[in-house]
């Protein structure tokens, strides 16, 4: 699915990040699976830094999707006022444009989610894994 279709309609673009977050929402279940308890040994560190680069990947993509919707809304808002300007009479654009304003209002919200959601993946990442893998900065 194209990145506008998916910002133009903003049911859409939340079912995406919902798919694309599903990582980060198991990342303990995640860890625990590939860090193992004292009894049983294997390359903690491979999938550490495996675990690791998934993380990174995945937010990477959700905050460039984000982004992007932002900056589209933002186009669309900025469309919108200078159509409002020429037509201030039009109640249906008026409604449009009010539509569009506090969607960017709520892409703006689940950028501030996004950092969020990848603190506290980052939180448990370094709680399980710190012995075997560090990142470098």
């Amino acid at each position: 699915m194209a990145i506008n279709m998916e910002c133009a309609d903003f049911s859409e673009f939340q079912d995406a990040l919902k798919a694309m977050r599903k990582s980060d929402d198991i990342i303990v279940n995640t860890i625990n699976s590939v860090v193992p308890t004292g009894s049983f040994r294997a390359d903690e560190s491979a999938a550490c830094k495996a675990i690791y680069e998934q993380i990174q990947d995945g937010h990477l993509k959700r905050e460039n999707l984000i982004k992007n919707c932002i900056t589209f809304t933002t186009n669309n808002v900025k469309r919108l006022k200078n159509e409002r300007e020429a037509k201030a009479d039009d109640i249906q654009l008026s409604k449009i444009l009010r539509a569009e304003q506090t969607k960017l209002r709520m892409l703006q919200v689940e950028l501030s989610v996004e950092d969020l959601i990848k603190e506290r993946s980052l939180k448990v990442f370094n709680e399980k894994c710190r012995k075997y893998f560090k990142p470098s900065s």
